[in-house]
Formats: structure tokens, C-alpha cells, sequence
């Protein structure tokens, strides 16, 4: 789908996959080729409405990325989910302090948007919150912000961008590492000093949101052994604990920070992790 989002102030591209090896048009339960799938397939019905995975990209990817390379879709079809992956840019799912609203578009536009035009339930416990490297900053803070809109967040390797440990992301934006070879960091989250309590501050609004007794998102967190980004993901794991988050760290021996890693945990959450009703 493309569409001018109002957030964004542009046109842009978000990838859409629905499960449709699972369904016919018609009764199939006297078709002598059922026998493929050892069952009859289920008819589609007019207001049926779908578990839905909302999948955030990796810095430097776009929405058709995910699904190029790893086999996201196939999962989803497997487990009877759509997909929504909109493309974020190399944006960190952020209103960047720049202008441009990418966590507006991602929390609030974007699923108006997709159940008004597509078969996407609204119940919460049907929407999960994916996303690997950047992305699974993104989701981590999406969730974290929005915890009304998804009953899990999968936070695969996801070691850039926001973070529960503002003295960390104070950290980096006070280093040389990110002005040098990655200004756009600077640029989106903005000053150091003006961190602690604004809207980047997600360690202070987790923590708002378990005092106010909100119903909470169900973290799990996946990181492969040898990446680099492992402390940060561990410290924001940390973290989640010590506020009271349901939390489940994973560990993947001999992995490291590529797309052998971002295709495994994509397999583990939607066929292991993601409380999925697979069509039942």
C-alpha cells in the first residue's frame, strides 16, 4: 500500500501480507484436492477480521526489507496472521526533535488507517508489536508508550535508538560515535540535557505507566550471543525488571548482528513466543 500520511507530511510505502494459502472462496470440504492440506480450507466470510503482527525495520531497511529478507511472511501464512510493516526510515520510530512525526504514524495514524481499509482486529489481545535491530527499539518503545494497543512486544537485537536507561542514550548523544558517523541520532533525539522527563525519557514513562496500574505489554527481548549492541540490550532487559514488566530474555548461542539473527527470532516469536490463535 502507498498513502499519503498526514503525520509524515508525504507519501509512503507500508507492506501488507494476509494469510491466503489458508482460505477458498467456496466449500471445499467435497474437493478430492483437500487431501493436500489433510483438511477442507475455511471460506472467507464478510467482516472476518485477523490477528495482526506490526513489524518495525531495521536502520537503513524499508518496509519491503523484512519480507525480502527473512521469511516473516511465511511465518505469518503458517500461523494464520497478517502482517503490517510500514517503511520508518532510518527515523528510530521517534516525533524526532526535526519535525517529522514517526511514532504518531506508527501508534496513532497507522492503525485507524489499517482497520478502516483492511481485515485487522482492534481487540489488543489480537495485536503483537515486532521489530528487529532499530526496529526493536522502536517496538520496545511503542509498546512501552502504548501498551493499550498490543498484548506482546518482540524486541529482537535491538541496540539503537530508544532505551529505558536515559543515562545511556545521554551517554551517546554526548560521544563522539553517533555526530561522526551517524549525525542523523543527534538530530532526532536532540540535545542531552533536554532528555530526562521529555518524550525520549521511555525509562521514566514505564515506570509512570506500572505506578498508574495500567494493563502492561508482555516483553520478550532476543539478542544473539556475540552482538554488539548486547550490553545496551541487556541493560534495557534490567530495567524492565526492576519496574515490574513481564519480561523474557533470550539468549541465542553463536548469533551475531546480521539477518540469520533477525530471521531466527522472527521464527521464534510467531511460531514459540506470540500467544497466536493460528485460525482456531
Amino acid at each position: 500500500m502507498n498513502y499519503r500520511s498526514e503525520a509524515l507530511g508525504r507519501y509512503v510505502d507500508v507492506s501488507i501480507t494476509y494469510p491466503t494459502g489458508n482460505y477458498s472462496y467456496r466449500d471445499t470440504s467435497d474437493d478430492p484436492r483437500s487431501f493436500l492440506s489433510g483438511k477442507p480450507k475455511p471460506v472467507y466470510r464478510e467482516g472476518m477480521k485477523f490477528q495482526t503482527v506490526w513489524l518495525m525495520h531495521g536502520g537503513g531497511d524499508d518496509d519491503s526489507t523484512a519480507m525480502r529478507y527473512t521469511l516473516a511472511e511465511r511465518y505469518a501464512e503458517e500461523n494464520n496472521v497478517m502482517i503490517v510493516c510500514p517503511d520508518i526510515s532510518n527515523s528510530f520510530g521517534l516525533d524526532t526533535e526535526y519535525g517529522v512525526r514517526y511514532q504518531t504514524f506508527v501508534s496513532e495514524e497507522l492503525p485507524v488507517l489499517v482497520r478502516a481499509l483492511f481485515a485487522s482486529s482492534d481487540k489488543r489481545e489480537d495485536n503483537f508489536i515486532i521489530g528487529f535491530a532499530m526496529g526493536g527499539n522502536v517496538a520496545l518503545g511503542t509498546a512501552l508508550m502504548h501498551p493499550e494497543l498490543y498484548a506482546a512486544c518482540v524486541d529482537i537485537s535491538g541496540g539503537i535508538g530508544m532505551t529505558l536507561s536515559t543515562e545511556t542514550l545521554k551517554e551517546e548523544l554526548l560521544g563522539d560515535h553517533f555526530k561522526n558517523f551517524f549525525p542523523l541520532f543527534n538530530k532526532s533525539f536532540g540535545e542531552a540535557e533536554n532528555i530526562d522527563g521529555s518524550r525520549f525519557d521511555i525509562g521514566k514513562t514505564a515506570k509512570d505507566k506500572k505506578e498508574a496500574g495500567e494493563e502492561l505489554c508482555k516483553f520478550y527481548v532476543v539478542c544473539g550471543e556475540h552482538e554488539f549492541i548486547r550490553e545496551r540490550v541487556e541493560r534495557d532487559v534490567q530495567l524492565l525488571n526492576e519496574f515490574g514488566y513481564d519480561t523474557t530474555y533470550i539468549c541465542e548461542p553463536g548469533q551475531t548482528h546480521d539477518f540469520n539473527m533477525f530471521d531466527l527470532g522472527l521464527k521464534k516469536a510467531f511460531y514459540e513466543l506470540l500467544p497466536l490463535k493460528r485460525g482456531k
